[in-house]
């Protein structure tokens, strides 16, 4: 239990934290609620004294001095009590506004690896709904708490200065409000941090399925996914009907507490009354006190609730923010301005995880090679050979566990990664387009890139055809994911991304299989011209793309099996040549039959 109170301590201190750039705000917002606390408890006390000295007495003189002063804090109240709200939710939506962008921040920092073992809809929660979950507390929780401490002191100090008989009266309720307090705590933690975990479990299946829409509705998976997705919004209707159920308990228990307080100072109040010890105006200031002594109550205890909610929030947001799987940033030595372009692979050996032995699961074992400046190199060799994983490693998507990889001979691990993979081109075989126009996702918003070079880098390919005839052009809106386009046109933008950022070195992940062939056959023509001076590596399988490459490397499970170029390899008789028959001779026999 103590471990359990420690842990909210931490965590209480780590979210007020983030409050600690608008101090001095926060201290302002303090002062208000100090006063409109102070405010509230008074109206009771100058309209017992009304009662006592002027309506009972029939004294009228001073009545309308008193009346003007409870005027007075009641519109003072109000005017403050505006201001402090107002001030308490800049603060919140500030801070808020912080820990979103950090968490946005710390998650693009991380390697791919990390994006392999986090479900998307998993980290969409984290950076929505779960910070969303800090809002209340960040924005009036801290304040509130404190304004409700405080006024339960003013209305206690008030009524031990009318009667400390009734005060004494009023406070015995409170170990009873105490037990149910700690009954609804113990409870409500875990079912908050329960229920977070079902919201995010919804999100993943939500996103995965939309996404993937195309894939259910094509095998005809509509009702086997329904089903699975009913189990899981039942699990999350259950968790949050039992947090109801807690509340639906507390609430109501609250209430009879307060009541039974009232009924008590009715009783003795009333007694002392009847024998001239008890003023009227007193009791009826008791009675309002005793109302006002139970709200702040039920206020912390709601503030309570939302701070569960967000303890429940925050340590899955930490949670992210403390699992750094980011690539070491080292960048010591300084660049130059452009690569030459020669790459070095020295007996690198990567795997993605580890064997249940603890063993590395090795994908990349001792691979060696060297590609000169302005080589046109191609990766070949079967599914799962570690094709992929090279240029994976090259960008420096993840690190290797083994060996160097140099670039004109300086390790990229001691370049800024920024730098690494400003100048080297990636087009991927599975595009990603934006929602947005076709220069913005060229572009990427970079103010550097201008439409002229846009324009340019699409008449270098042959792209500038189809996106003159598209409404707007450049600017032509393009919908999410790009299914607004044709996954031809789609290949065609990325080529234009990467060559309008002009890289030194030009890597094609089997960028071309998508595309029909007489678009390979143009962009294969554009190719020539563009990798002129420029360092390319290939991966792909149709022939027209590798055959005429400096030199082919063939992969052969992790390792490099064989090297050299085309008819180097295949008059070898090697597995190369086993993969040229198997693989490449048809498509040969096709891109070579007369039109």
């Amino acid at each position: 239990m103590s471990a359990q109170k420690g842990l909210d301590r931490k965590l209480l201190r780590r979210i007020i934290g983030y409050l600690m750039p608008y101090k001095h705000w926060v201290f302002l917002a303090f002062c208000l609620v100090l006063i409109v606390s102070f405010l509230g408890p008074l109206r009771p006390w100058l309209i017992g004294l009304a009662i006592d000295r002027h309506i009972v007495s029939g004294e009228l003189d001073g009545l309308s001095l008193l009346i003007y002063a409870l005027l007075a804090a009641i519109a003072l109240e109000g005017v403050l009590g505006y201001a402090n709200a107002y001030f308490t939710q800049w603060i919140g939506q500030q801070a808020i506004y912080d820990v979103r962008v950090r968490v946005f921040n710390h998650v693009q920092k991380q390697s791919l690896s990390f994006f392999d073992r986090t479900p998307i809809g998993r980290l969409i929660t984290r950076t929505t709904s779960d910070v969303e979950a800090l809002s209340d507390v960040l924005s009036a929780g801290v304040v509130v708490i404190l304004g409700d401490l405080f006024k339960l002191v003013f209305i206690a100090a008030f009524m031990f200065s009318l009667n400390w008989v009734l005060a004494i009266v009023t406070l015995c309720v409170m170990p009873f409000m105490l037990m149910v307090t700690m009954w609804f705590k113990r409870n409500v933690r875990g079912q908050y941090r329960e229920t977070r975990k079902q919201v995010a479990r919804l999100n993943s299946f939500m996103q995965e399925h939309v996404t993937g829409m195309l894939i259910v509705q094509l095998f005809g998976r509509e009702k086997v996914e329904m089903k699975r997705f009913e189990k899981i919004n039942d699990d999350h209707q259950t968790a949050q009907l039992k947090t109801v159920f807690y509340h639906s308990l507390f609430w109501p228990a609250v209430d009879i507490i307060a009541s039974i307080a009232i009924g008590f100072i009715l009783w003795a109040g009333g007694v002392s009354a009847i024998g001239g010890a008890l003023t009227v105006g007193v009791l009826i200031a008791f009675i309002q006190y005793c109302r006002q002594f139970f709200e702040p109550i039920r206020n912390l205890s709601d503030q309570f609730n939302t701070l569960q909610s967000a303890m429940a929030g925050a340590e899955r947001i930490f949670d992210v923010i403390d699992n750094d799987q980011s690539l070491p940033e080292s960048g010591k030595l300084q660049p130059p301005e452009r690569f030459d372009g020669e790459i070095i692979f020295e007996e690198v050996w990567f795997a993605y995880k580890n064997l249940d032995d603890g063993t590395p699961d090795w994908v990349l074992r001792g691979v060696s090679f060297k590609i000169s400046k302005g080589q046109n190199a191609a990766i070949v060799g079967a599914t799962g050979s570690g094709k992929t994983t090279i240029i994976s490693l090259l960008m420096r998507f993840y690190d290797i566990q083994k060996g160097r990889i140099l670039i004109d001979g300086q390790d990229i691990r001691s370049m800024k990664i920024k730098y690494l993979r400003w100048r080297i081109g990636l087009v991927l075989q599975d595009v990603f387009l934006f929602s947005g126009s076709i220069f913005r996702n060229i572009a990427l918003d970079n103010s550097e890139i201008t439409i002229e070079q846009i324009i340019d880098a699409a008449k270098s390919i042959g792209a500038d055809h189809f996106i003159e005839q598209l409404p707007g052009r450049y600017h032509h809106e393009v919908r999410e994911r790009g299914v607004s386009l044709s996954q031809g046109q789609r290949q065609l933008l990325s080529f234009i991304r990467v060559l309008a950022y002009d890289p030194d070195i030009l890597v094609l992940d089997e960028a071309t299989s998508s595309i029909d062939t007489e678009t390979e056959h143009m962009i294969q023509r554009a190719l020539e011209r563009v990798l002129q001076g420029r360092t390319s590596l290939v991966v792909a399988h149709r022939l027209s793309t590798i055959r005429h490459a400096d030199t082919i490397l063939v992969l052969h499970k992790g390792a490099l099996h064989e090297q050299g170029t085309h008819n180097e390899l295949v008059n070898a008789g090697g597995l190369y040549h086993t993969l040229y028959e198997l693989q490449y001779l048809e498509q040969e026999q096709i891109v070579e039959m007369p039109q």
